[in-house]
């Protein structure tokens, strides 16, 4: 935003500070505009948008605070200035805590308003240039309901949205709590199939005799309590996509009887004869290794081959640890809607034990531990002690608990091994830049072992 731009109302009740002020910004390069008292310097906040107010702390009727605390009210984003000739702490205090910028004293220096309006104006910069980067971040790294600045996941995402144009089947591989169906979801949602049923199944849920009859349908009479013809998940699923999770846990009849569908594209209910047509995308998903699965005899390697048309992995939270904080951030909004909690963030304690935990659940375990740390929180910033957490998944919490330096010691030594020392791509993954990483590795002793891979020196005790 240029100087000719940024919109400045000076409010005070002197004509004299109301010209001189004027003419000083004004030779700055400001737009600037002039209230005699709050009650005119209100309705003319009304009437256009002003970037800065310079406002007199004491004036006829409606006082500077007042005016301070309608603005802050209505038009949060305008900073106010406030000046004042009695330069009390209480004056500061009570201004500050209203949401002044800043004070300053009369007789005042042009020099240093001219400094106080540059800082201003420089802060609503970047305040503006952090909500276009987050626009552009939440645009860039969000698949439907997905969101990732992993370098790993971005290319998987990239994978699936070339895969969800095509009718191909796709088989989904990745740890329990890392998203699978979430991801199918969001192929679905951008495949042409996207006004058609998603209709999905948990193969791990069900007896084998159940999840046949749930899967094909059945006739009336066809097992003890069928009263009438019920349709399967194939024929509810016709037109869009069949979503079948742990596809890996199903019996060696099931897996021959899935494989005839496959391949005929119809099915017969369970105790009926006929077969009737289907037009159905499959995506499967599990957390097993199938291709040892085929190797050991327990997955037949024909259907193997018929479901691993497009294979998509998920790369499992504790190696995308980058996302921690995107994640937080989305789970914190949409559980404090559910939960009707007002919920601000968490601490930097918080973070810091969210970003060295291991998260063998994954994803889903990460919206478990924050769900919890509201239920039982006590005010709008969640903090360590809510979480329930250990530094290390299944270690006993110490007997002296870790001081936040410990932790970020910790975090950064095992960043540093995981990118094997590379310093730009483990600041890229702690957010942070180059000279402060090698100021943090410095500060805290870490040092590269003889693979050439950092390690953190033993603490000072």
């Amino acid at each position: 935003m240029s100087k000719k731009s940024t919109r400045i109302l000076i409010v005070d009740d002197e004509e004299i500070v109301r010209e001189s002020l004027s003419g000083w910004l004004e030779k700055d390069g400001y737009t600037i505009g002039t209230a005699p008292d709050g009650a005119t310097a209100l309705k003319v906040m009304g009437e256009h948008p002003w970037s800065i107010l310079l406002v007199d702390l004491k004036m006829p009727g409606i006082d500077g605070l007042e005016v301070l605390r309608r603005v802050k009210e209505s038009w949060p984003e305008t900073a106010v200035l406030i000046m004042t000739a009695y330069a009390t702490v209480d004056t500061a205090v009570n201004a500050m805590k209203a949401g002044a910028f800043d004070y300053v004293v009369k007789p005042f220096d042009p020099e240093e308003v001219s400094l106080v309006v540059e800082k201003i104006v420089a802060q609503q910069a970047l305040v503006r240039e952090n909500v276009i980067l987050r626009k552009a971040l939440k645009k860039e790294y969000r698949f439907h309901d997905l969101v990732t600045k992993s370098p790993a996941l971005l290319a998987t995402l990239e994978l699936a949205k070339t895969a969800a144009k095509s009718p191909s089947t796709v088989l989904i591989l990745g740890e329990s709590g890392t998203g699978k169906e979430l991801l199918a979801r969001a192929i679905h949602a951008e495949s042409p199939r996207v006004a058609k049923p998603f209709v999905a199944v948990s193969c791990a849920a069900l007896t084998e005799t159940l999840l046949e009859s749930e899967l094909f349908g059945y006739e009336k009479g066809a097992f003890t309590g069928a009263n009438g013809r019920r349709e399967g998940k194939f024929e509810a699923a016709d037109g869009g996509t069949l979503f079948l999770d742990e596809i890996g846990d199903i019996s060696p009849k099931l897996q021959l009887d899935l494989l005839r569908v496959l391949e005929e594209r119809r099915v017969t209910r369970v105790g009926g004869t006929d077969s009737v047509g289907v037009d159905v995308r499959i995506i499967a998903a599990t957390n097993r290794d199938l291709r040892r699965a085929v190797d050991e005899g327990r997955f037949r390697q024909d259907l193997f081959y018929r479901l691993n048309v497009i294979t998509i992995t998920l790369v499992p939270l504790r190696d995308r640890k980058e996302d921690i904080p995107l994640l937080v951030d989305r789970f914190l909004e949409q559980l404090s809607s559910e939960l009707k909690r007002e919920v601000e963030g968490v601490s930097p304690e918080a973070m810091a034990i969210l970003l060295a935990h291991t998260w063998p659940g994954n994803v889903r375990e990460l919206r478990n531990v924050l769900e919890r740390a509201i239920v039982v929180s006590d005010g709008p910033v969640l903090s360590a002690r809510h979480l329930g957490l250990t530094l290390e998944t299944g270690a006993p919490a110490p007997e002296h608990p870790a001081s936040l330096e410990e932790i970020e010691r910790q975090h950064i030594g095992a960043v540093l091994r995981q990118t094997a020392g590379n310093v730009t791509q483990a600041a890229r993954i702690l957010d942070i830049d180059r000279v402060t990483l090698y100021a943090k590795i410095r500060k805290y002793g870490l040092k590269r072992a003889e693979d050439g891979e950092f390690e953190p020196a033993t603490p000072a005790r």
